[in-house]
């Protein structure tokens, strides 16, 4: 399955890709390198169309997986993993489509405007991804809310010691539970922060066009 190669194997194949567009680059000029040019300008294209087939991998990878998310039984991870997927999928034939004009099969396509609906349902999904991360957030800060109450006075083992003297009626007691909650939970900081870093970048592209 093509959505399926392992992420290491997608950058080899990206860093082989520019290596042989550097080298191409650098020979260009050289006399008597021009078979060489061309045989690595050829490969670089091949490369490229190889990993756009992978995103259409990724296409079908984030269909199947929006089918399987509408199967969970809790109505906002169902419905935010469900959407998010989409979008992704939405995202994959916006860029199979500049793929199309970049590639001179369909040269009428207008490509900023294809480019901007690709960024738009990008950035649809990171604010999707966001606000899962929030949900789950909150749930994990009522769940450590109630067992704090629950064990107030029961014995008390060191997760519960971690909350013992903390009261969500001021913002510093309310960061320092978030602090606690995101520590104990790494996957999910790694997912808020991968988003939040994906969020700002987009928005530096709609606003500053880098």
């Amino acid at each position: 399955v093509l959505s399926e190669l392992p992420p290491l194997r997608r950058g080899r194949g990206r860093a082989a890709q520019y290596t042989c567009m550097l080298l191409s680059y650098l020979i260009e000029h050289k006399a008597g390198k021009e078979k060489l040019v061309m045989k690595l300008k050829q490969l670089e294209s091949n490369m490229s169309s190889g990993r756009k087939m992978f995103r259409l991998g990724n296409m079908v990878h984030a269909l199947v997986a929006a089918r399987r998310t509408t199967q969970l039984p809790d109505v906002v991870p169902r419905f935010c993993l469900t959407a998010s997927n989409l979008t992704r999928a939405l995202y994959f034939v916006c860029d199979a489509v500049l793929w199309l004009k970049s590639a001179g099969l369909q040269p009428d396509i207008d490509k900023l405007k294809w480019r901007n609906r690709a960024t738009k349902c990008y950035y649809l999904s990171l604010l999707i991804n966001l606000a899962r991360d929030w949900y789950e957030i909150s749930w994990r800060l009522e769940q450590a809310i109630r067992e704090e109450n629950t064990k107030e006075n029961s014995s008390w083992d060191k997760h519960s010691q971690e909350l013992h003297h903390v009261k969500c009626d001021s913002l510093h007691s309310f960061l320092l539970l978030l602090f606690q909650i995101l520590k104990r939970n790494p996957p999910l900081l790694l997912d808020l922060v991968k988003n939040l870093y994906k969020e700002i970048l987009v928005f530096l592209y709609f606003n500053t066009g880098l």
